[in-house]
């Protein structure tokens, strides 16, 4: 266990650093090997290690460090973002990263590992040990435009409930990344529903509505029960927060 309290101090590693712990390369692979054996450290995916805690026998990195080390550009997003942040109505057994680097889905230690592409490069948060984690607002943005995909709409409805405020400067900066006029219709709708609650003013609105598209849109493919609104061009639930309130029966996003 010469080197085992290094490696639970790293959390995540790769061979490199046991080759910088051991001196060699030849001395790293056989340490990994051998404290592999001994169920010291436990293999994520390719090159990519954990030390294992002997008092839980579980990995001593979380989620979010693990997620973090995927890749040199890997970012915690999506709905895993606002499980960070404590702003998520559930926690998940999937967590979403963003990553230029490509990398196969892959399930560890009971969790799935899942690769989004990103649309925005920039509005990363650095946390604790390692951790990237994208800012909220990005979260937000993020998450509205692919809430059919990941999460859904309720959910993603019910972590903005639990947000205290957002930076109005920060979301139009990542609308202007993503330079889509649905999803200026879909922000400007949905968060129209939490004005007073995330602090958002009537300039922001405005803002949004300078880059509505001309057609009409439905914010989601299941369109029962939709009405026209004219402020945001588009076909959506009268009030959103009834999906919430009420639940929703017949919206599946999964």
């Amino acid at each position: 266990m010469k080197y085992y309290p290094e490696l639970v101090s790293l959390g995540c590693f790769r061979i490199e650093d046991l080759k910088s712990i051991t001196g060699s390369e030849a001395a790293a692979k056989a340490l990994s090997r051998a404290y592999r054996k001994k169920g010291y450290i436990q293999t994520v995916r390719k090159n990519l290690y954990v030390a294992i805690s002997m008092e839980t026998n579980q990995p001593v990195p979380n989620r979010y460090e693990i997620a973090s080390n995927i890749s040199d550009d890997a970012v915690v997003s999506y709905h895993s973002a606002f499980e960070y942040y404590g702003y998520a109505n559930q926690v998940f057994y999937d967590v979403y990263v963003t990553s230029q680097s490509r990398f196969h889905d892959f399930q560890f230690d009971g969790i799935n590992y899942r690769r989004v592409n990103p649309r925005i490069s920039n509005h990363i948060q650095q946390g604790p040990k390692g951790i990237r984690v994208s800012s909220l607002e990005r979260t937000v943005i993020e998450s509205i435009d692919m809430f059919e995909k990941i999460g859904g709409l309720e959910e993603l409805l019910r972590c903005l409930q639990l947000i205290p405020s957002l930076d109005e400067t920060a979301i139009l900066s990542c609308l202007e990344a993503y330079a889509n006029g649905f999803l200026y219709q879909k922000t400007g709708l949905i968060l129209s529903a939490f004005t007073h609650s995330l602090r958002l003013s009537d300039s922001f609105f405005e803002n949004c509505k300078m880059h509505l598209p001309t057609g009409k849109s439905y914010l989601y493919n299941r369109s029962k029960d939709f009405v026209f609104n004219k402020d945001w061009n588009i076909y959506a639930p009268a009030d959103v927060l009834k999906l919430i309130t009420k639940g929703v029966a017949d919206y599946d996003a999964f």
